[in-house]
């Protein structure tokens, strides 16, 4: 008899597809799933940690962000490398850097190389590694055979596949999460990242090319100098200009460029005291990333931000680039790096504004920048060189100027300074801004005799064997041609620029003219070719382009869907709280109607509703529009032939479930019926419905009999049958509830009644008369607790096998019928159109907060509701059948 019972109870485990006796949610041992993404456990920690680019990393870490100090040991960058994720705001981001600032520094360049490599394993991608080794074995070449560099073709093979489908996979996330949740979670640590794509002086080192022997032996300015971190930042940028792609110029004004300003903030920096090696990096990034955003603005967002750009982004990197007490830890080559990304910068934005705007608006920035050449030169009046404080003890002296003000003066910053503001830099930079500018620079620059007098020396010193070319070469250019006496005279007055930036407008005497077949496109894509000093148009590169518009996207933020999207770009991500603003976002109608049930799809792209009408739709929630647009749905299927009062994903075979009396199994993908299920009496209807939860595919029902069935829409018949209650005292089953791990299952009753049932063993481990009046609704939570409303007026929150509640609510005037959960929240909804949040945490009876709908947010009577908790957005149906999306 025994062993008859086992054998049943063998074949018992055979309908384990969905709920069973057994829990088999188990991976098999060797396998995890981390974030969503299958890694297996052979995977090394540094090929794990590759995987971090397209991953939501819900760690942070100071030090990724600090100013005042860079990670000290390996066990720091081991922090560094899993805190992707930035800091909520400025103000987030400057205490954690205070707090870091107390922290050792004299062990940081022994450890910053390894540690940047470490955590930028996904970053590097081909051509970069290419550098890599050229950098390393710059003077030889291999001498073996071609079968010698084959694995190293195929790792650069297997690291361009990586990196190009975490490239794919963060353009993926930020189209489908929407734009609140891509800058709050995937730009923000993309912006991070970029810092450390230049972290360590191997990342600030010129990539190294055939015709030119040093990195500063051309007379260009506005032209792509590229370092190693440059090729390491590539996918890293175009990442970030993805997004500006899709939600357009207020990703680049108030999200980017506040973080720009932060990076070069002066913060700690002054005073004598030494950068950290993640502060260079910083600035160096920031120049970069601020070349990108010029590039995509348009005339009139550039005009209205230049000020901005000016005070908060030019005139703090020339603070860190001419101070003579502020040294780089990545010394000369550093300040070179900076430098020359700098002069880049600056010369774009006055090719893009024009010489008319140069003066008046960036005048103090191309002032402050020559002004190092005469701060050297008074410096060295007074013989204060390196030669002669290089025996000087004194970390940080005070040396008077002419002007009466005492200068802090480390000698040690003194050597790069003379290494970087040196007559070779001069002659690069003041002709072609000279030549860019015409006279207005003689009123710019205030001592342009003197930078014309080094620039002059430079080129007294140059091998004439070597000077490819010293005057403007004999084509057509921007700033017109003087060629043949520049080799004399290098500082006659060039001819003006005949066009006012990218406007397309000339200017003829004193009148601005619009020619008809303007040379916008041209000026699109000017640049400068190698080898000369002036500024030669060019179509071959997009990378230097001047202007690229961003194109119009459907998603662009505008209206109500900026708003809120600055003001969630600021909220703390460690904030546990629902917030809600009431603000309108989108407007879904179609049903003809009233809306009994919503349900947002796992991915919360698109969500369910049904329908008083019989039909259920499909909707999805891309944003699009100022919050005004009313969206159409994706798809209808209307085989139903009564009103729809139940519909749910079920996630693991991606299923529609839904519910009229029959219950409904549907593709969402393509509409097809899979299967029904109907009342096996039409004396006893079908009261509620749920689906389980992932891996399972078994659907709960219950009937007016209190009788729960499990289905399998794969196999026919019942899995299983249980009955919650006899007699009629119980009443009906008016919802269901599975708790997050599918072990157990909650109904209840219109009585007040809930029963709780066992899922492995089909016992009920608990029934209780938990409310005075029908209960409306019931939810599971983590940590087996349950929630439930009655018509009694009371919200209720449960521990599974415990008597008594651990919070009892109570709504004053009406009793809440929808209800969700946030966290440790829960967002509630009543016939009178409010929305109340209550804390489970809090022991007071009173909601946090309550909100009244207007109605020229919300017109007609709630009837459901659904909380989006990702993006933080509230579904509310009607009973006019229009579905709004708040916030």
């Amino acid at each position: 008899m025994d062993v008859e019972h086992s054998s049943a109870a063998l074949d018992l485990l055979d309908y384990t597809s969905g709920v069973s006796f057994h829990d088999q949610a188990y991976l098999p041992e060797g396998e995890d799933f981390q974030s969503g993404l299958y890694v297996g456990e052979s995977l090394q920690p540094q090929e794990q940690e590759s995987l971090s680019l397209g991953r939501l990393s819900d760690k942070s870490s100071a030090s990724e962000v600090s100013l005042g100090e860079d990670r000290p040991a390996d066990g720091d960058s081991q922090k560094d490398k899993s805190s992707l994720k930035s800091m909520d705001s400025s103000q987030d981001l400057k205490q954690s850097e205070e707090s870091e600032e107390e922290e050792e520094e004299h062990e940081e360049e022994e450890h910053e190389d390894a540690a940047v490599d470490a955590e930028l394993t996904v970053v590097v991608d081909a051509a970069g590694a290419s550098v890599d080794v050229t950098l390393a074995d710059d003077s030889s070449e291999p001498e073996d055979g071609e079968g010698e560099e084959l694995p190293d073709h195929s790792d650069d093979k297997e690291q361009t596949i990586l990196l190009d489908t975490a490239c794919k996979m963060v353009r993926w996330l930020s189209a489908k999460l929407g734009p609140t949740v891509t800058s709050r979670f995937i730009a923000r640590n993309l912006l991070r990242l970029l810092t450390s794509c230049y972290v360590g002086p191997t990342r600030q080192q010129f990539v190294p090319s055939s015709d030119e022997n040093s990195p500063l032996s051309t007379g260009n300015i506005y032209q792509k100098r590229p370092v190693l971190g440059d090729q390491v930042s590539k996918p890293v940028l175009a990442c970030l200009v993805h997004v500006a792609y899709l939600y357009g110029e207020p990703v680049l004004t108030y999200q980017y460029l506040p973080y720009i300003s932060y990076l070069v903030a002066p913060g700690g920096g002054s005073g004598g005291v030494r950068l950290n090696s993640r502060k260079e990096a910083g600035l160096l990034a920031a120049v970069t990333l601020t070349q990108k955003i010029v590039v995509c603005l348009s005339d009139t967002t550039l005009m209205d931000i230049l000020p901005k750009i000016s005070q908060e982004v030019l005139l703090p990197v020339l603070g860190f680039l001419t101070s003579p007490a502020v040294g780089f830890p990545s010394g000369a080559q550093a300040r070179v790096a900076l430098c020359v990304k700098t002069i880049s910068l600056i010369a774009l934005i006055c090719l893009r504004i024009g010489q008319e705007m140069v003066q008046q608006h960036l005048s103090d920035t191309v002032r402050n920048f020559f002004r190092a050449f005469s701060l050297l030169q008074e410096l060295q009046d007074q013989g204060l060189t390196a030669e002669s404080l290089g025996s000087c003890e004194v970390p940080v002296m005070e040396v008077p100027l002419s002007d009466g003000k005492l200068l802090a003066l480390d000698p040690s910053v003194l050597v790069e300074l003379q290494k970087v503001f040196n007559p070779e830099m001069a002659y690069i930079t003041y002709i072609p801004f000279s030549c860019l500018l015409g006279d207005v620079i003689r009123t710019v620059v205030p001592n342009h005799s003197l930078v014309e007098k080094l620039a002059s020396l430079h080129l007294e010193n140059v091998n004439p064997s070597n000077l490819q070319v010293v005057g403007l070469e004999q084509t057509p250019s921007v700033v017109g041609s003087d060629q043949d006496t520049r080799g004399n005279e290098p500082f006659s007055s060039p001819q003006e620029d005949t066009h006012s930036g990218t406007f397309g407008s000339v200017l003829v005497g004193n009148r601005i003219q619009v020619p008809v077949d303007t040379q916008r496109e041209g000026l699109g894509l000017l640049r400068l070719s190698a080898g000369t000093d002036g500024f030669v148009p060019s179509s071959s590169s997009e990378e230097n382009a001047l202007k690229h518009d961003l194109p119009r996207s459907t998603h662009m933020l505008c209206g109500n869907w900026l708003a809120y999207w600055q003001y969630e770009i600021g909220v703390s991500q460690h904030d546990p709280r629902f917030h809600f603003h009431q603000i309108k976002l989108q407007s879904f109608s179609g049903h003809s109607g009233a809306i009994k049930c919503v349900a947002p799809l796992s991915s919360e792209d698109f969500f369910l509703s049904g329908s008083k009408d019989k039909t259920v739709r499909l909707w999805p929630l891309y944003n699009y529009g100022d919050g005004t647009s009313e969206v159409p749905p994706r798809f209808t299927y209307a085989e139903h032939k009564k009103s729809v009062f139940y519909v749910s994903q079920l996630e693991a075979p991606q299923h529609v479930v839904s519910c009229d009396g029959t219950v409904h199994i549907w593709d969402q993908f393509t509409g097809k019926l899979l299967r029904t299920f109907d009342e096996l009496d039409s004396k006893v209807p079908i009261t509620a419905v749920t689906t389980m939860p992932p891996p399972y595919h078994s659907i709960s029902v219950a009937s007016a009999d209190s009788v729960l069935r499990f289905i399998d829409h794969r196999k026919p018949g019942l899995q299983h049958e249980f009955r919650l209650a006899s007699g009629a005292s119980a009443g009906l089953i008016r919802c269901l509830a599975v708790s997050p791990s599918g072990r157990s299952v909650m109904a209840g009753f219109s009585s007040g009644f809930i029963v709780l049932l066992d899922t492995r063993t089909g016992l009920i481990m608990r029934g209780w008369p938990a409310h005075e009046g029908d209960i409306l609704q019931i939810k599971a939570a983590e940590g087996n607790m349950l929630i439930s409303s009655s018509s009694d007026h009371s919200l209720t929150v449960w521990k599974e096998l415990e008597h008594k509640p651990l919070h009892h609510y109570k709504s004053a005037s009406e009793p809440i019928h929808a209800f969700d959960l946030y966290g440790n929240e829960v967002v509630t909804g009543t016939v009178a159109n409010k929305i109340g949040v209550y804390s489970m945490l809090e022991s007071s009876a009173l909601p946090t907060s309550t909100t009244k709908l207007s109605s020229e947010n919300f017109r007609g009577t709630l009837t459901s509701l659904a909380v989006l908790p990702t993006k933080c957005h509230l579904l509310l149906g009607s009973d006019n059948g229009i579905i709004r999306l708040l916030a």
